[in-house]
């Protein structure tokens, strides 16, 4: 579908109109109206499938990356390890000859497998997107342009506009279009091909700006997962925070069972919007005075109004940026914990991910969510650590990897990445160790790597670092 233009259908409607005609009659005209509508209808029929399709697929990588990470397949005869897929693609048997398997849980990778019935498994991201809360949709776009984070621009062609001679003397304006290899040598490149008496009349750089989750579907269903879980934390978390921070707690559920009696229900002998509208009020009116929730004058109580104003505070603060938080933790997690050759050839749990990050992607893992945090950490069984310079740290490991590319050390990357963190934070290694599921004398160890990496090889680096300590 793809390959055959549905991502475009309306390219093809534009020959097809009356502008295509000199002379067109008031009958043709109408008749050529309908037939364009039909096709228009008949053409965004077509995208919508293909769009549901494109979301379904991704949304099914986003859960085989998930699994694959969660836990690998075990032969029991000889310890040999298996991707989900290696396994089926072997029947279901060893290179030993065996079909004794047991299924071990991988805790130091990274991975959410609670996401998974949040996904839009059958393409319908639209529809779970209208279901979301208030407070949902705005978490939702947030997410939305964390993964969208672009980088800098990169040249990816060049067009040019020339002038040049033929061999019979004639000028000649063509426009011409060169691969981004020529970026630094176009002028040469033109002369070769044109002649040394060209000249470049019109010159453009195309620029890709490649974002984190360089695929919109996959962006669309990874902040659709992350905040209707967020949303299900929210409701888990809700009542707790509330009586920590509230005033009244039963008389802010009683208000809220009174409202939504009132507006759910739907009187048979109103038929108008606004006459609905005004008999809701008036008897949402009645059942507060009747509890006493209001003033004199028909007013909402001052200590009532404060909490439902804490409330408010609560959902845009705390709610709102939940998914947020868990989505750049776990892509943070995942760029510590994992190889450079690793992002590379395996996508993981977000598919279409960049395999490094430059600093204008970096960016949006500066500042932290410390109350968001909290609330998460003492109502859930997550494991999240409070980091203000998480993009420092993102630049010390893709830093580190270039270095272990021209070393022959063997590095233990979940370990690595928990001893990168505890290098750059006031954190508990304990913490730490708890939060990367990693044991304590692994990352001492990885520690102890990072030492030796850093450590100057050459005479020359050498002697200027003494030269530093003087």
């Amino acid at each position: 579908m793809d390959s055959q233009g549905y991502t475009s259908p309306f390219r093809s409607l534009t020959k097809y109109g009356v502008n295509a005609v000199e002379e067109v009659t008031i009958e043709e005209r109408g008749e050529v109206s309908r037939h364009n509508q039909y096709f228009r209808m008949k053409a965004i029929a077509k995208k919508n499938v293909l769009e549901r399709v494109i979301s379904a697929i991704d949304a099914h990588k986003i859960a085989i990356g998930n699994l694959e990470e969660y836990g690998n397949i075990k032969c029991n005869h000889c310890y040999k390890t298996y991707r989900i897929n290696d396994y089926k693609d072997n029947n279901e048997r060893c290179t030993c000859n065996s079909s004794s398997f047991s299924f071990k849980v991988n805790n130091d990778r990274t991975y959410r497998v609670e996401i998974l019935p949040y996904l839009p498994l059958s393409g319908n991201y639209m529809v779970l997107m209208t279901n979301l809360s208030k407070w949902g949709r705005n978490a939702f776009k947030k997410v939305l342009k964390v993964l969208k984070q672009e980088r800098r621009g990169v040249v990816k062609t060049i067009s040019l506009v020339i002038k040049y001679k033929d061999k019979n003397n004639r000028i000649i304006r063509k426009d011409i279009n060169m691969d981004s290899e020529f970026v630094d040598n176009y002028e040469e490149e033109v002369r070769r091909q044109y002649g040394k008496n060209v000249r470049i009349e019109v010159l453009r750089f195309h620029r890709t700006k490649p974002a984190i989750i360089n695929d919109k579907h996959a962006r669309s269903a990874l902040a659709l997962a992350y905040t209707r879980f967020a949303e299900k934390i929210a409701v888990d978390i809700k009542d707790d925070l509330l009586k920590k921070n509230i005033a009244d707690f039963k008389r802010l559920t009683k208000y809220d069972s009174i409202y939504e009696e009132i507006y759910s229900e739907k009187p048979s002998f109103i038929d108008n919007d606004d006459d609905l509208n005004e008999w809701r009020k008036v008897n949402f009116n009645k059942e507060l005075k009747k509890h006493n929730y209001v003033d004199k004058f028909d007013n909402i109580k001052r200590s009532l109004k404060r909490d439902l104003k804490t409330r408010e505070n609560i959902e845009k603060t705390i709610f709102t940026n939940i998914p947020q938080t868990l989505i750049m933790w776990d892509i943070f997690k995942y760029y510590l914990t994992t190889s450079y050759d690793r992002r590379k050839r395996f996508s993981g749990p977000f598919p279409y991910i960049r395999v490094e990050l430059d600093r204008q992607q970096r960016s949006v893992f500066q500042g932290s969510y410390k109350k968001v945090i909290e609330a998460i950490d003492e109502g859930t069984q997550e494991k999240i650590l409070d980091l203000d310079n998480m993009d420092l740290i993102l630049y010390e490991k893709f830093s580190l990897e270039k270095l272990i590319k021209n070393s022959n050390m063997k590095i233990n990357y979940p370990a690595l990445g928990a001893a990168l963190v505890s290098l750059n934070s006031d954190i508990d290694i304990e913490d730490i160790s708890n939060a990367f599921d990693v044991n304590v004398s692994k990352i001492k160890k990885e520690l102890k790597n990072i030492e030796t990496l850093k450590r100057p090889k050459s005479k020359k680096s050498k002697k200027f670092l003494e030269m530093i300590k003087k």
